[in-house]
Order: C-alpha cells, then structure tokens, then sequence
C-alpha cells in the first residue's frame, strides 16, 4: 500500500504545493526527487511520484511554479522559465526546498537519494547535482542541458543518465554535444541514450493534445527510459 499526500512549502516567495508519496508503514527507503514538465504539476506527474513509492521508494514531486497547478498560456510558461534560468541562485533554491521537503520525511535514508526531471524538471535536476547534492543518481528523460555555470559539472559526485529523442527541436544536437563536453570536463560519469524516431516529451501520454509540433508520445521509448533509470537505480541506491 502506498500513503500519498499533498505538501505545502514556502520559496521563490510563492506557496508551492508538491505531492509526495511513500510505501505505508515506517521503514527506510531509498528516495526520489521528481521535477515535472514545463506546464507544471499535474496528476500524471503526481502519478510518478505513486509509481515509484509502489516501488518501494520515497517519492517527492516537487512544484517549481506555485499552487502545484499548471500554466496552461505557454507565453506565460516560457517567460516563467526564462525567469528562472537568468537566475541560476533562484532556480537551485526552489530545488533545494523540494529536496528539503523529501528529506524531512522520517522514511527516506538521506544516503540513498536521486532526484530524476522531465523537460524543465530534469534541468531542476540537473543543477542540484551541480550543486554538489549527495545525489547517487540524477535522470533527466528529454532534460534542458544548459547552464550558466558549466564549470560546476565538477561538482558532481552520482552517476548522470540522460535520455533523450533524436528528433527533439528542443533538446538538439549542438545542445547534447556541449553537454557531453561539460561532463567531459568535469569528470562525471554519465551516460546519454539517443532513441531514434523520438521527438520531445515522449513520455508524457497526454502530450499529443497540446498539437504542438515537435511534441509527441513514444510508447516505446518511454517504457525503454523508465526502465533504464529503475536500472540505474538498483546499480547506485540499492533495492528498495
């Protein structure tokens, strides 16, 4: 059986509203922080956070908006990220208060920890492993790769697994390969799995309602990276 619930928090000077979710009973777990799509906090991002504590993990769906509720303008969404990325102390911060929230739960072991991100969510990610974060492991599935501090890849210390669709218009070639040569230079042991035919926001099932080109579902490819990342989780955090 799974305990889920709804958490309230303070930063970026908003009430952010994340879903967290755990195997019922006491015990120590493994624990997972997940960052949603640029649109928010929505149930199917809640729905991961399920899924993974049925797995046997501590699970934490951060909310990088406000309110935990999606921005439906994509004007709107988009000039919200653009905020955040020309603010790397102010992004890193709204990490760390979701990380702050997993890690006050009583069942999840600060030791074994990984924080995965869709789209915008997995740069969420991404910064706090370059923060220095005691992260074992750090997925992002079609994650924005850029930084303004490419020099803190040294900072990490967990494996990096990204995956992403080789026919992403948003996640492109140039932006992959400075990628790989960031962990290049920071030593980081990384890996970056291309699937072909696979455009952006493939794992979300609802994507293709938005009709917006560029933007589809690939069942195949996203049963294909969550196994990957449950891989990965069993080599770097251990079974639940």
């Amino acid at each position: 059986m799974v305990a889920i619930k709804e958490v309230a928090y303070e930063v970026d000077g908003r009430r952010m509203v994340g879903t967290l979710a755990a195997p019922e009973g006491g015990g120590d777990h493994p624990a997972v922080l997940i960052g949603h799509e640029g649109p928010g906090l929505d149930k199917f991002q809640k729905g991961r956070a399920a899924k993974l504590a049925e797995l046997g993990y501590v699970a934490f769906a951060l909310d990088y908006h406000g309110g935990g509720e999606r921005i439906d303008d994509r004007q709107a969404m988009m000039e919200r990220l653009t905020e955040l990325s020309e603010d790397l102390d102010r992004l890193r911060a709204i990490g760390m208060a979701g990380l702050e929230v997993l890690l006050n739960d009583r069942r999840a072991n600060p030791s074994r920890l990984a924080a995965i991100g869709y789209c915008y969510g997995g740069t969420v990610a991404l910064e706090l492993a370059r923060m220095g974060q005691d992260l074992k492991s750090v997925v992002g599935f079609h994650p924005g790769l850029g930084t303004s501090r490419p020099e803190d890849a040294s900072n990490i210390t967990g494996k990096v697994l990204i995956c992403v669709g080789a026919d992403d218009p948003i996640v492109v070639a140039e932006e992959r390969l400075a990628f790989e040569e960031e962990m290049r230079a920071g030593n980081v042991d990384w890996t970056m799995v291309i699937f072909g035919r696979t455009e952006h926001s493939f794992t979300h099932p609802f994507v293709d309602r938005a009709a917006i080109p560029g933007l589809k579902y690939n069942a195949s490819s996203d049963t294909k990276a969550w196994k990957l990342m449950l891989d990965l989780f069993d080599e770097t955090l251990g079974v639940p």
